[in-house]
């Protein structure tokens, strides 16, 4: 587990923002948001995972993705999981110890630099944090900072849209993740086979907002296409299996039951 002993400031991050070159009407809502919070960002152009599907798919597993998820890949899925493993790459060529990444459908909240603030002065605490979710089930609390509860889960924990992740941290775990055998939240949800702390900051200080028009599922989800339940059991028995990984992971590395102090910072330990 990386522990750096150091308190993080917003300074020490870099911020990249995912979108497609095509959507135009995303990067038009999202640039006045950035605006607004004010912190310098690069705009990093998401892998098209329509246009570049033939290269794309040498990386993937589309048997094990179909068993691990119980439906057809999607290009999107195809893009998402590479755009996310490119900044990365930008992340560790970086001097940046820490990167923000944002997809670009992300809303923020009035509090939402106050979140990360209050996740960076108690770094030493995970390796990998999140500021919304679509699924965050069974939230084990590790401590709290000001009003926020620094989180583990039991349940699945997806959403790509705002996390916070150390840059040691995604020079490890890059070589782990290909080929592609599941989405790329999905994927990050094994933290219990990669090794390192996924958390949660709640009350959310953001939420995704695409208004029904993903580039990735389509509108509303009509892209997706899922395998009849019978064809799914391999999915369903996995589904089920990961929730005892995950629970034992986090028994053995000290993170369950949890605890509701106040989480320690640098300074504090001295």
């Amino acid at each position: 587990m990386e522990r750096s002993g150091v308190t993080l400031t917003r300074a020490d991050i870099g911020t990249w923002l995912i979108n497609l070159e095509r959507a135009e009407t995303r990067r038009a809502a999202m640039l006045p948001r950035m605006e607004a919070l004010g912190i310098p960002y690069k705009l990093f152009a998401a892998v098209d995972g329509r246009a570049e599907a033939e290269a794309l798919e040498r990386d993937v597993d589309r048997a094990a993705y179909e068993r691990n998820t119980g439906g057809i890949l999607l290009p999107g899925k195809m893009g998402c999981y590479h755009s996310h493993l490119r900044v990365w790459r930008e992340l560790v060529a970086s001097d940046h110890p820490v990167a923000l990444i944002l997809e670009d459908d992300v809303v923020f909240h009035d509090d939402f630099l106050d979140s990360v603030d209050a996740a960076l002065s108690v770094a030493d605490h995970w390796d990998a944090v999140r500021f919304n979710a679509i699924r965050a089930k069974i939230p084990v609390t590790q401590g709290t900072v000001g009003p926020y509860r620094l989180n583990a889960y039991i349940g699945p924990f997806t959403g790509n849209g705002a996390y916070l992740i150390k840059r040691e941290v995604a020079q490890r775990l890059l070589p782990r993740l290909l080929p592609m055998t599941r989405p790329f939240d999905h994927e990050l949800n094994r933290f219990f086979l990669h090794e390192y702390r996924q958390r949660g900051l709640e009350p959310w200080s953001s939420h995704v907002d695409d208004e029904g028009e993903s580039t990735i599922t389509g509108t509303q989800f009509g892209d997706v296409r899922k395998f009849p339940k019978h064809k799914r059991l391999p999915f369903y028995r996995l589904k089920a299996g990961n929730y005892l990984r995950r629970f034992a992971y986090l028994r053995r590395t000290g993170a369950w039951p949890g605890s509701t102090a106040p989480l320690e910072t640098p300074e504090e330990t001295r």
